[in-house]
């Protein structure tokens, strides 16, 4: 059987700030069979998306490819001219991307834009269109197939984003399928869903995939093949069992030893005159949601209904749960961004206004939020130095020389080089991104930071060191933070204790250790149950599990 896929000595060239052209990929040659799925894996920066996105004959802004041929169903993605490549794109190679949320546009309804390759392939008429859209939605198990087509994207939860944006990608029956990262920033009983739906469809239409990834765990769910990269060379092909089970380069066996997950390692953060830590952080009976309030004040979606919990000075409390659970809300109305329509929210023992505008600006600078996407939290028009200087200049009035010591002071602080203060942020990786987002939370000196999923679109080694630099930010400033996050090896790594969300209610607070414990609630056991494994095997395990089963059924 002849390739589907085959490149051939590939070298992308992209060039630096100074103008100087430097080879990212270099030289590398692999190849897929019809119906076969290939991961590619690596560290960030190591060339994977670089390489998928060939596929669609793309290279990012600042990047070409400069040598090697790329043939996608015997077409040479790399050399044919734009308008040919356009005329494949999404029925012969389609993409699926790491951020469904940025992908989708939020003005229109979600079917006009799922069925948009159909109307610019006119591939047939647009009921047929659509009946074939909703054949996808529920083969890709989402909720109401027949109308969740009618909502925007702002209507849905981010799994639910992202099987969408496969039934984009789908629709035009490509031949080949590139998922860049598509559970990435997924809660794992999400990303179950997910990859069991892609699974099921890839196998019913024989299609070839390539899988990004940087989680080995998902990849053996999904991959035939794994290749490992490191700055775009290859360091290892071969069988996923193989991979997994006897990895032979040095650098496969590092990234398996880097799954292994960190352990507790509890911050000190000493009180003043050696008293007992005090409350920084309290709520009572935390409710809010959207939409227009019911008659008795309650929103029309209650998201959050009635969370109490205290957080200790210099001190870290996990929140978990699964997609819609309401934990991001939760962060939103400490932050005052989404104002409780019920509940106290007491810092330090004050207790503060609902919503951010009525706070003081003392407040507003103690208790900072770092967003879980930098891409979208940080100014693309914007390089750091402005970045960073804004909050300089409204909380602390610094202005000219004090103001530019200070942003080098916090590059230093989260590990980055001064230089890059002139760049953007589209110059800089995403570490490098999330880093420059914490930065401008430490701008203004703040008490409590609220991390909202900060590591989730993170690579396994640039999480572990954002990680780090939390708990060495913690001891030299003596922060206290609220971790909310859906890898549950992350929050224990960082937290003191955990408390698990299910449907906007908090089911339970255990010290970090506890969590998914036999004595514990049934649904923290589901999602300690849910993480999945370096077993190729395990997916399709978990799939006969009558309980685990049941379990999901229930949600």
């Amino acid at each position: 059987m002849s390739p589907l896929v085959e490149i051939r000595d590939l070298k992308v060239e992209a060039t630096t700030d100074a103008g100087r052209r430097v080879e990212i990929i270099k030289g590398l040659s692999f190849e897929i069979a019809p119906g076969e799925i290939v991961a590619l894996i690596g560290e960030s920066g190591s060339g994977k998306t670089t390489i998928a996105l060939t596929l669609l004959g793309y290279t990012r802004t600042g990047c070409r490819i400069a040598g090697g041929t790329v043939s996608v169903d015997g077409r040479d993605m790399a050399n044919l001219p734009e308008k040919d490549r356009a005329k494949i794109r999404g029925v012969t190679v389609s993409y699926v991307p790491q951020s469904a949320a940025a992908a989708f546009n939020p003005a229109q309804r979600i079917m006009d834009q799922v069925i948009e390759i159909t109307r610019i392939h006119e591939l047939m008429p647009r009921a047929e269109a659509e009946a074939k859209a909703v054949d996808l939605f529920r083969a890709l198990s989402l909720p109401s197939p027949e109308t969740i087509g009618t909502r925007y994207p702002h209507q849905v939860s981010g799994g639910q984003l992202q099987r969408l944006s496969a039934a984009m990608a789908l629709i035009g029956d490509p031949k080949v399928v590139i998922f860049d990262e598509p559970t990435t920033a997924l809660d794992v009983t999400t990303q179950i869903e997910v990859l069991r739906a892609f699974k099921s469809v890839m196998r019913q239409g024989r299609m070839a995939g390539v899988y990004v990834s940087h989680d080995l765990a998902v990849v053996a769910q999904i991959a035939d093949r794994i290749v490992v990269l490191k700055g775009g060379v290859i360091q290892e092909i071969g069988a996923t069992a193989q991979i997994l089970s006897a990895p032979k380069h040095p650098y496969t066996q590092e990234l398996l030893a880097a799954f292994a997950p960190p352990g507790r390692v509890p911050v000190q953060v000493a009180s003043p005159n050696g008293t007992a830590p005090r409350p920084v952080l309290e709520l009572a009976s935390i409710s809010a949601g959207y939409g227009k309030p019911r008659a008795d004040g309650t929103p029309l979606i209650l998201a959050v209904d009635k969370v109490s919990f205290k957080l200790e000075r210099g001190r870290n409390l996990g929140i978990i749960g699964e997609s819609g659970c309401g934990k991001s809300t939760l962060a939103r109305s400490i932050a005052g961004i989404i104002p409780p329509s019920s509940g106290t929210i007491s810092f330090d023992g004050k207790p503060m206004a609902p919503r951010a505008q009525d706070r003081s600006a003392d407040e507003l600078r103690k208790l900072q939020i770092v967003f879980q996407s930098a891409d979208t939290a940080l100014n693309p028009a914007k390089p750091i130095e402005d970045i960073l200087g804004r909050p300089l200049t409204f909380y602390h009035g610094l202005r000219g020389a004090a103001r530019d010591a200070r942003i080098d002071r916090l590059l230093e602080l989260v590990h980055l080089p001064r230089a890059l203060k002139h760049r953007l942020p589209s110059e800089l990786s995403g570490g490098q991104k999330q880093r420059v987002n914490l930065a401008r939370a430490l701008a203004a000196d703040p008490e409590l930071i609220l991390c909202d999923e900060i590591t989730s679109a993170l690579d396994t080694v640039v999480a572990a060191a954002i990680i780090e630099l939390l708990k060495d930010l913690q001891r030299e400033l003596g922060l206290s933070y609220l971790f909310i996050s859906h890898d549950l090896t992350t929050v224990q790594a960082i937290c003191d204790e955990v408390a698990v969300m299910y449907r906007g209610v908090k089911v339970e607070q255990l010290p970090a250790d506890q969590v998914g414990s036999t004595t514990g609630h049934p649904y923290s056991r589901l999602l300690m149950s849910s993480v999945p494994k370096l077993d190729p095997a395990w997916l399709d395990k978990l799939e006969r599990d009558p309980e685990l089963v049941a379990a999901f059924a229930k949600r």
